[in-house]
Formats: structure tokens, C-alpha cells, sequence
């Protein structure tokens, strides 16, 4: 196998892992959706208490997904230069 074929292999792998990290972050967004539902409904009143963890979870989901697209996109770009 060339080199630059075995680069494109990686890279494609490389950016299958990426996704694979962007459905693992997207199903715990969606337990983190889950659990604040769960806490919300169980005290049933205007004003539930949250535990700051779960904002600060959600916030961090969010920082993961800007890391992954930009990833993405890194390895997208340079895969397609080669």
C-alpha cells in the first residue's frame, strides 16, 4: 500500500472515531435530557431543584461537540489536500 493511501485509510478511520464520539456524546445528552425530566417531573412544582451538575454537564456536552466538529473538520480538510 502506498503512503498516501495508508494515510487515507487512517484518516478515514480517524474521523469514523470521531463520529462514533459524537454518538456517544449525543446518547448522553440524551440520558442528561432524561435525568433532568426525571428530576423535574418527580418534584412536580414551578421551580424544581437541579443539581448545578447537570448544567454543568450539559455545558460541557457542548464544549465536547465544538471539539469533535472541529476535529472533523481539521482531519476533513487535510484529508481532502492530500
Amino acid at each position: 500500500m502506498s503512503g498516501l493511501a495508508e494515510i487515507h485509510q487512517l484518516l478515514t478511520a480517524v474521523r469514523a472515531g470521531v463520529g462514533d464520539g459524537r454518538a456517544h456524546a449525543e446518547q448522553a445528552r440524551t440520558l442528561l435530557g432524561d435525568a433532568r425530566r426525571a428530576l423535574v417531573d418527580a418534584q412536580a412544582k414551578a421551580d424544581p431543584w437541579l443539581p448545578t451538575q447537570l448544567a454543568q454537564a450539559d455545558e460541557e456536552l457542548d464544549r465536547l461537540f465544538t471539539r469533535l466538529a472541529a476535529a472533523d473538520d481539521l482531519v476533513g480538510g487535510y484529508q481532502s489536500r492530500l
